[in-house]
């Protein structure tokens, strides 16, 4: 830009007017390329499911029935509602809680824990289950299951009403306090109502996360329809009874979302008035004080301390361990690391490049067609990760066959799978990016590709590492996926601690799991640190 100005004065007024029009340009029409690419990214999300539907349909009324009415199928539909629901629940209240009193309540040393209450969400669900399966196989039943996902899981519903409360206007508990309003009506009356988008929002999250759990609840011996639905792929190698449970899986998850849309309902919760907004209100604990963090420490251990405390053990444990001769297990751990890390990139990049033409869509032309195609590619979240690897392995050798057992077909499953992470802050970092900055170097006469290069990436560049770092954190630790589409001989961190843990191996998967639970915290790390960067560029302002 600089040497486009120094080689002709330029008139302030005349680059107005010029980045005006094509602002004006900008707004009148989208362009076909782009729409296109968003659409065949949409489609490509798509695929998978309708694949799974079609042979679910085409499977037969005798034979779906025959499949359907089994005992075994309302065992698992009675196991996957029982934890999918305990499992929400006790998110609910544990995450609430938590955020209440980091958030809300003079609580001693609030801001640390208010980290380590969010730490967990970096260690994958069946690495809690190995660590508790290792401490005591009685753990393998119903009471087990629930206490290793809610370990896993409940950060989900913490963030957002931990951020509710922190944005929460203070004057409608002082107005509820003045009318006469008890500490407890003033929660249950005036807070607790606007915190229900937020909380309904992380029992959603947890919900759709336990229907497609799988790795924990087959080291936990607790079986769903996750877990039958690879046993039953594994046993015949054939996916049309497979894709039958996989179709009741889907219709469990699509009535999680519509049950969650109705609860919701339609009530406004944004603050309407224009004053200023204060610091939310701080209650003291008083004599709970000790109480409060005797409970939050126990939850801690629960969660962080046993996970890390048994790999940890485990690692000491050289008798028990299948690492001799050291040669063959190093080399098997770092070819582990290797591929998880290589693989893990590879579709950060991939699934962060699909996520740009929507993104750039939904930022600078929005209208009802990308809106759409956002919710389509949003479809993906609510579907199990075995649901969509099971179409791509069936679709792969029907008619991509030369993809089958190739890291290619990998990573795109990855990248249909985890979309929806990359696009949250992909259109984040897009919006944060001005288009008068866009269309000004345009007018200076930087074509397309330049102001790619030298306007949008400097403005949005963290925001899309941020993507691909949320990405890479996802693939890193994802299991079902991997063993179904990974080609044969290619081992991740991932599956040696499912396949040395199977075996009840727990010295020999200790590696893998602490190397993973590391890779996993130093990503969580970079991610919130890209986060704040981009914070910073888009507001123009230091972050506090």
């Amino acid at each position: 830009m600089a040497e486009v100005a120094t080689q002709a004065p330029v008139n302030p007024a005349a680059l107005r007017v010029e980045a005006d029009s094509l602002a004006a340009a900008r707004r009148r029409g989208t362009p076909a390329g782009l729409l296109m690419a968003a659409g065949l990214v949409a489609l490509l999300v798509l695929l998978p499911l309708g694949f799974t539907v079609l042979q679910g349909v085409t499977f037969g009324w005798a034979n779906a029935v025959e499949l359907l009415v089994r005992p075994l199928v309302g065992e698992l539909l009675v196991n996957t509602l029982m934890i999918v629901v305990a499992a929400t629940v006790a998110s609910a209240l544990i995450g609430t809680a938590a955020a209440w009193f980091v958030e809300r309540t003079l609580l001693p040393g609030h801001r640390v824990w208010g980290v380590l209450v969010v730490v967990p969400l970096a260690i994958p669900a069946f690495i809690s289950s190995f660590a508790w399966v290792s401490l005591s196989l009685s753990l393998q039943d119903f009471s087990g299951a629930v206490l290793v996902i809610v370990s896993a899981y409940y950060p989900l519903v913490y963030l957002p009403v931990a951020a509710s409360l922190r944005g929460m206007d203070p004057a409608l508990e002082e107005s509820a306090r003045t009318l006469g309003c008890g500490p407890w009506a003033c929660f249950y009356r005036v807070i607790l109502p606007q915190l229900r988008p937020a909380l309904l929002g992380g029992m959603l999250l947890v919900a759709l996360g336990v229907l497609s759990e799988f790795g924990a609840f087959t080291l936990l011996r607790f079986r769903t329809f996750t877990t039958e639905i690879y046993a039953e792929y594994r046993a015949s190698f054939d996916s049309s009874g497979a894709s039958l449970l996989a179709c009741v899986l889907i219709v469990l998850c699509l009535a999680c979302l519509a049950a969650e849309l109705k609860v919701r309902g339609g009530a406004r919760y944004d603050r309407l008035d224009s004053g200023t907004r204060r610091g939310a209100t701080r209650y003291p604990l008083g004599r709970a004080r000790w109480p409060v963090l005797g409970a939050l420490s126990a939850l801690i251990v629960t969660t962080l301390g046993v996970p890390l405390g048994m790999i940890v053990y485990w690692l000491t444990q050289h008798a028990a361990a299948a690492v001799s001769p050291a040669e063959v297990s190093l080399d098997l751990l770092f070819s582990a690391t290797a591929s998880s890390i290589g693989l893990g990139l590879a579709g950060a990049i991939f699934t962060t490049v699909l996520a740009l033409p929507l993104g750039f869509l939904l930022a600078r032309y929005p209208g009802r067609l990308p809106n759409f195609l956002e919710r389509t590619v949003f479809i993906a979240q609510g579907i199990p990760g075995i649901v969509i690897a099971l179409a791509i392995v069936s679709l792969a050798i029907r008619a991509v066959q030369p993809l089958y057992q190739t890291s290619s077909l990998l990573v795109i499953a990855y990248s249909i799978m985890f979309l929806p992470l990359a696009m949250v802050s992909v259109r984040a970092a897009l919006l944060q990016a001005q288009p008068r900055l866009e269309d000004t170097a345009r007018a200076l006469g930087l074509n397309w590709l330049q102001v790619v290069w030298r306007v949008m990436l400097p403005l949005a560049g963290p925001g899309l590492g941020a993507a691909a770092a949320m990405v890479f954190i996802a693939i890193v630790t994802e299991l079902t996926t991997t063993l179904l589409l990974a080609p044969i001989g290619t081992k991740t961190l991932a599956t040696q601690v499912w396949v040395d843990t199977s075996t009840l191996a727990f010295a020999a998967a200790a590696p893998y799991a602490g190397l993973l639970v590391l890779i996993s915290l130093a990503s969580t790390w970079l991610l919130m640190s890209l986060f704040g960067k981009s914070a910073v560029l888009g507001t123009g302002q230091k972050q506090v």
